[in-house]
């Protein structure tokens, strides 16, 4: 491509120059016409010696003031921009303020059939003039960004207003993704070593346009064809270059009358009009067309899935593309295209193949599902074949494999999303309707003894609540909702810290090994939640061995990550980075294929009728989730299961200190719970501010009640400032982090204490307040009482009788 730079020239003095000699020839014309008026030589003469005079005075003081500021002229190194842009992979081109064309890149060029200038290159439709007016708005906006259509497929432009004075148009024109086959991959392959394979097995490869146009070939097609290895044929029409050989051949014009002949084959890349086409063309005598299967050497160098039909709709080729795709072993070749797919749409593909079979012109795209996957209808494209022998119909299947294991994997994620946040909603306020059993069995206690006839049920329904407080903690977890107190830590100490409750759970049948690795990275996790992890995956291995009635050995390994592992498991699943792995494996019965990809999945189990809640491994989801990490579970009928937890390897700040664990409830008298002062309680649901409110009492404080931080805000009018405030965190009409910044306001420093159903964590985020406390619920009266006493002793608050 050639590049030009742009040329500046002295305008301004030119200018001069020019202005000078237009006001003397207007001196002259005047003065020609005074004498024609008046008739007197001396007059005319005068007048114009008078008009030049002026003019010349004129430019004189214009020439003494000193020139404005002009940009110095921009010498762009066109070489270098262009070497620049080699470097995308995205067609590059630039225009200046004329419109003209002054750079672009080869994948331009590749794109478009040549070095069209914008918006005037070749597009689907009113392309250009849709191109056209996002270039007008990318003058004046600066950019602009529409979706087009071109002969590769669907093709995203982005144009830029760009230089250091903005007169240069950057247009980038980025493939979007074309299914079937892929274009623009394809057109990359045939000039790179695809080409070089084909060319060293006699076979000339173009990929043109729907009209024609050469997009890209291999070097012996382009030699062939222009007579030169130096010859152009990229966006030139390909039937340029053809002439008619005798029966169904084509002849090189460049190659004369008696060259040999040539058969072509058309290979449409989608069922679409517009789409690009793959031209191979192979020498009649070649023993590429003979009967000895060297047609596979054609076929297997495809980059997608290819296969051969004859007249009677059996197979006589296919590429290890087309096998992968359609699930079908080495060795093994069906007899007839029918015998991959499900039984109602055999006579469809039978059909399709007998039409084309018969002269059928165009191609076709059918949904058809393959017998080793009923559930995933994939696209399968049937088109006449011309000129390779026996072969009368070419089929094209796309290996689906990865984009729908992809698929199944964003459907997956989407739905746990969606009923975590239902089970974190659902948590949230059944948490409330605990906060107010439990409180109300704690005020019912402190009126009744051991030895009273009701005090052992209100006991029962206090336990049972708290079994019922367990069961929303493991909701909050699977939906990564709870509360974490995350500390920096070391994995072999967490499985020491469990190790001897292990050993208990796993009974005398199953042995338990535990190895770690060395050079192991620290990770920033809840020591408390890591181990319920431990512990719950090691029960359900437990179970899984015992039903087997022999037995068995549990596994826990630590051990760093190597890079490779990571990549194996997926860039776009788990990015690239630095890991410490916890490996629990166990010798049972193995977790079925279809199963695997629902064990995390909420009130899923295995399990017999109550004996599983279905909460464990959705537990053990959240939890890992909630703290960074990536969990993946591996097995094979009747081999046992591995669950492998990748956590990142905590890189430690200046300042870094590890998070202090939670403290340890301590042993004191009655009477250190007694406080006075007056406490603000805001909090929207009835029940639990009715419990707060007496069990606060109870404990001397002067309690001022309001259902909403709206009422709360008319409270603190009547009153002196409050010695603390207590308020949910979620309300109607105004929450309480507002509550809490407008109080501040009103009285800086004031003690706070949140309350809700929702994770600390997650209420962090919306509360940017210093020194607040967060109680979670559901809480008993004693731990409310712990907590208004903490807040007040370490915020400078009034505890005490």
């Amino acid at each position: 491509m050639a590049y030009r730079a742009i040329e500046g020239g002295d305008a301004l003095r030119n200018g001069r120059r020019i202005a000078l000699a237009a006001a003397v020839l207007a001196a002259a014309a005047a003065a020609g016409l005074i004498l024609w008026l008046v008739g007197d030589i001396a007059v005319a003469a005068g007048f114009a010696a008078a008009a030049i005079v002026l003019v010349a005075a004129a430019v004189a003081v214009v020439a003494l003031r000193p020139a404005p500021a002009v940009e110095p002229s921009v010498e762009h190194d066109w070489a270098l921009i262009r070497d620049l842009a080699e470097a995308s992979t995205d067609g590059v081109a630039v225009t200046d303020r004329g419109g003209r064309l002054v750079c672009a890149n080869d994948r331009y060029e590749l794109l478009f059939g040549g070095f069209p200038t914008p918006p005037s290159v070749p597009l689907a439709g009113d392309g250009a003039s849709d191109l056209a007016v996002a270039g007008r708005a990318a003058w004046r906006d600066g950019r602009a960004t529409i979706a087009l259509r071109g002969a590769a497929g669907a093709i995203e432009a982005t144009i830029t207003r760009a230089g250091q004075q903005q007169d240069m148009l950057v247009w980038r024109f980025a493939s979007v993704g074309v299914p079937g086959g892929q274009p623009a991959a394809l057109a990359a392959s045939l000039e790179g070593s695809l080409g070089a394979q084909l060319g060293g097995s006699g076979i000339m490869a173009a990929l043109v346009t729907a009209e024609g146009y050469v997009l890209a070939t291999n070097a012996v097609a382009k030699t062939r064809a222009t007579g030169s290895s130096d010859g152009v044929l990229q966006g030139e029409d390909l039937a340029r270059f053809l002439t008619e050989g005798p029966g169904n051949t084509v002849r090189f014009v460049a190659e004369g009358e008696n060259a040999n002949p040539l058969r072509l084959l058309q290979i449409p890349l989608r069922d679409d009009a517009e789409a690009p086409i793959l031209v191979v063309m192979v020498d009649v005598d070649s023993s590429m067309m003979g009967p000895a299967g060297d047609i596979e050497g054609l076929l297997m160098l495809m980059p997608f899935g290819v296969a051969l039909v004859d007249r009677e709709g059996r197979f006589v080729q296919m590429n290890q593309a087309f096998a992968r795709a359609a699930g079908v072993e080495p060795g093994q070749l069906p007899v007839y295209p029918g015998d991959l797919v499900v039984r109602e749409d055999k006579g469809v593909v039978a059909d399709a193949i007998r039409r084309f079979a018969g002269g059928a012109a165009r191609s076709t795209d059918l949904a058809v599902r393959l017998k080793d996957h009923p559930d995933e209808p994939v696209a399968l494209s049937i088109a006449a074949a011309r000129g390779m022998g026996e072969a009368a119909v070419l089929l094209s299947l796309k290996d689906n494999n990865e984009e729908n294991r992809l698929k199944r994997e964003v459907a997956q994620a989407t739905k746990m999303q969606a009923v975590g946040q239902l089970a974190g909603g659902v948590a949230h306020d059944f948490n409330n309707i605990l906060t107010a059993i439990i409180g109300h069995c704690d005020l019912m206690l402190m009126r009744h003894s051991p030895g009273d006839s009701d005090y052992d049920d209100i006991q029962q329904i206090r336990a049972n609540s708290n079994r019922a407080a367990s069961l929303t903690r493991q909701l909050l977890a699977f939906s990564r909702q709870q509360t974490l107190r995350p500390q920096v830590l070391q994995l072999p100490d967490v499985v020491s810290e469990v190790s001897n409750l292990l050993k208990r759970l796993m009974g005398e049948t199953v042995t338990m090994e535990v190895k770690h690795g060395r050079d192991l990275g620290a990770v920033r996790a809840d020591p408390g939640q890591l181990e319920q992890v431990v512990v719950n995956l090691a029960v359900n291995a437990r179970d899984a061995m015992l039903s087997k009635g022999t037995g068995g050995k549990l596994t826990i390994q630590t051990r760093s990550v190597p890079i490779a592992e990571i990549r194996r498991r997926g860039s776009d699943i788990m990015p690239v980075g630095d890991y410490t792995a916890l490996e629990i494996s166990d010798t049972g019965t193995g977790i079925p294929p279809d199963l695997l990809s629902k064990i995390f999945e909420p009130f899923f189990t295995t399990k017999e009728v109550g004996k599983g809640t279905g909460l464990g491994l959705s537990t053990v989801y959240g939890i890992v989730k909630q703290s960074g990490g990536y969990i993946f579970a591996d097995s094979k009928p009747g081999q046992g299961a591995t669950f492998t937890i990748y956590l990142p390897v905590h890189t430690a700040t200046p300042g870094d200190t590890p998070a202090a664990t939670k403290p340890a409830a301590r042993a004191k008298a009655g009477g250190d719970l007694w406080g006075s002062g007056t406490i603000l309680l805001v909090e929207d649901e009835d029940m639990v501010r009715a419990v707060a409110e007496r069990a606060l009492a109870r404990q001397g404080y002067t309690v001022l009640a309001a259902e909403n931080g709206e009422a709360a805000m008319e409270l603190l009018d009547g009153i002196d400032r409050p010695t603390i405030i207590i308020t949910d965190v979620m309300m109607p009409v105004m929450d309480g982090p507002t509550l809490a910044r407008a109080v501040r306001r009103m009285y800086p420093n004031i003690p706070i204490l949140f309350m809700s159903g929702y994770a600390e964590e997650q209420l962090r985020r919306s509360i940017d307040l210093d020194n607040v406390a967060f109680l979670p619920k559901p809480f008993s009266v004693q731990q409310l009482a712990e907590a208004t006493r903490d807040v007040l002793s370490t915020q400078g608050g009034v505890a005490g009788a």
